[in-house]
């Protein structure tokens, strides 16, 4: 997605990497850590995507954002989408080392629903639905160029 974006003209910040310390085994950066770059990557950039599914940093964004992009996709989707990911060489070593924790994330999304945290669909819909700017709900795949709106 990165270099897509790019293509765009648009800067990029995954929220993966401002939203874990490198321990073993992971665990949440402070939130405080976490707004500085925030703030930093919406000053330095005019045009811009965030993308992640962290409610509680999405929320220190918000007020610099002008849309919102809700990605609703059914958990089947979500599965498939992990399952045919590139590698994401910012986050893993290896595709190996990725692959390894696909299982994991298999289970993790297949929990979404039902989760109540920052990481949860009850968190993002609470998210979108606030949201003031424009905004956008995507409830499938995007195949050819067509955009699937809900």
């Amino acid at each position: 997605m990165a270099a897509e974006l790019r293509d765009e003209g648009l800067a990029h910040l995954d929220l993966d990497v401002l939203a874990w310390l490198p321990t073993h085994p992971p665990e949440r950066r402070p939130l405080e850590e976490a707004n500085v770059d925030i703030q930093c990557f919406t000053r330095d950039n005019e045009e811009w995507v965030i993308e992640g599914c962290y409610a509680d940093l999405l929320e220190l964004a918000e007020p610099f954002a002008t849309e919102a992009i809700f990605m609703n996709l059914p958990v089947h989707l979500c599965q498939e989408n992990a399952r045919n990911r590139p590698w994401e060489p910012h986050k893993y070593n290896s595709k190996e080392a990725q692959d390894a924790n696909l299982n994991m994330l298999l289970d993790w999304i297949a929990g979404y629903a039902d989760r109540s945290d920052a990481l949860s669909y009850s968190a993002h819909r609470a998210i979108y639905e606030r949201f003031g700017g424009e905004k956008k709900e995507i409830t499938t795949n995007t195949h050819d160029g067509e955009e699937s709106f809900a």
